[in-house]
């Protein structure tokens, strides 16, 4: 199994020739590696022999095989193309060993263990910055390498509860159905993913400068503290809490959530220009020069007055009817999606956004988001399908480290690869 074959972005990719070992599971860590392995790099997935990834276990919904029985959960497909699963055992020292020789030929680490958790198997930045000095070592936890909380595991939820974001989503306390509430995906998971990419890419340039590799600390907690983006500045510059307003803006109006006659739109105004454009396709130009109204400063002070005033608009017509006029003078404005809809959306379907790939043992492609990364000499191939546990492993051991059928067959039967 050549990589192109595992990964068909390898041979023409932006990071075409740069190998990625993988220690990470869940979806931060697996997000990160999942964008370089788009991006053209040979990402190796080292997995625990037996379960794997215990995302391959979340679900239902599973993905089928051709006898119709249960694959891996259609969770860990949305994390993991591209990608060669290679199942070592790092808790023996035998494959402890083969991690540490593949580490020497990679360019890049990415772990989620716990701080300090793999210490004790000599696969820490410091051993292995020892055995290889460009490795661009990323370590993914909940809370970073220091500080009180560096010992605690973090969770997505738990996160977004701790790092603010709960606090500033949902209805207010005073509104029916009130609450703080998560975001619908796993904002901090995957938002840590990204960064963690981007402080990758970075050490990476500066490696391929310099020769010398580095320890990238990323935490969720970190990324959700700065996700708080204008709300953190905002109280920074006010001393003023920022609260929940469901689907309104904290510096914008009117820019939330209106029912229609059929349904509800969602209208973004931006800037002044855009304010009197829409009142004027809307048939209230007189709000545009109503004093309460007139600057975006103004309508925040009586953001009450104004919704008030445009509810009864928004009810008087459809939704697609209020999508034509806003569109036609430029005024932002949406309707609420479900998932299937997404997909349908003229605009989804001609920048290609529903991918698939076939794996010989399902019983169907497996249907995938395609990559957002649009280069234009270096772009996306279309993915490889989510891996088979282990399902790599010797094409990978027999490529890298040269073990031949006997001594793959020893390590098997020691427990050291599945």
């Amino acid at each position: 199994a050549r990589m192109s074959e595992i990964n068909p972005a390898a041979s023409k990719g932006a990071l075409s020739g740069v190998v990625v070992l993988d220690l990470s599971r869940f979806l931060a860590g697996p997000w990160a590696t999942q964008m370089l392995g788009d991006l053209g790099a040979e990402v190796i997935k080292i997995e625990r022999p037996g379960d794997g990834d215990d995302t391959r276990l979340w679900g239902p919904p599973f993905l089928t095989r051709h006898d119709g029985s249960q694959a891996e959960a259609a969770y860990f497909s949305s994390a993991n193309r591209n990608k060669a699963s290679v199942c070592i055992d790092m808790a023996t020292p035998g494959g402890a060993d083969l991690l540490c020789q593949l580490a020497a030929q990679a360019d890049i680490v990415v772990e989620n263990f716990k701080t300090g958790g793999l210490a004790k198997y000599g696969l820490d930045y410091a051993a292995l910055s020892a055995i290889n000095p460009r490795l661009v070592y990323c370590s993914v936890t909940g809370f970073g390498q220091t500080g009180p909380e560096a010992g605690r595991a973090g969770y997505d939820y738990m996160i977004q509860a701790m790092g603010g974001l709960m606090s500033i989503t949902g209805r207010p306390d005073t509104e029916p159905g009130g609450e703080p509430m998560k975001s619908g995906v796993a904002v901090a998971d995957l938002s840590t993913g990204l960064y963690a990419c981007s402080a990758i890419l970075a050490a990476l340039i500066h490696a391929r400068a310099t020769g010398e590799g580095q320890h990238i600390d990323i935490a969720l907690f970190d990324v959700q503290v700065a996700l708080l983006a204008n709300q953190a500045a905002n109280w920074f510059a006010s001393g003023v809490t920022p609260g929940r307003l469901g689907n309104a803006h904290p510096n914008l109006t009117p820019y939330q959530l209106f029912a229609t006659a059929d349904g509800a739109i969602v209208l973004a105004v931006g800037n002044e220009g855009q304010y009197r454009a829409f009142c004027a396709a809307a048939g209230v130009p007189e709000l545009a020069t109503d004093p309460r109204f007139a600057r975006n400063a103004d309508r925040i002070a009586n953001r009450s007055a104004l919704v008030e005033l445009l509810v009864p608009v928004f009810a008087s017509r459809a939704t697609q009817v209020w999508q034509v006029a806003l569109d036609a003078v430029g005024v932002p404005c949406g309707p609420i999606n479900s998932i299937d809809q997404v997909f349908a959306e003229p605009q989804a379907v001609a920048r290609g956004l529903r991918v698939e790939a076939l794996r010989p043992d399902l019983a169907a492609p497996v249907q995938m988001v395609a990559s957002p990364l649009r280069l234009s000499r270096t772009p996306p191939a279309t993915p490889a399908p989510p891996p088979t546990l282990g399902q790599h492993t010797d094409a990978v051991l027999a490529t890298r480290l040269g073990l031949g059928p006997a001594e793959l067959a020893r390590l098997r039967a020691g427990g050291v690869i599945g």
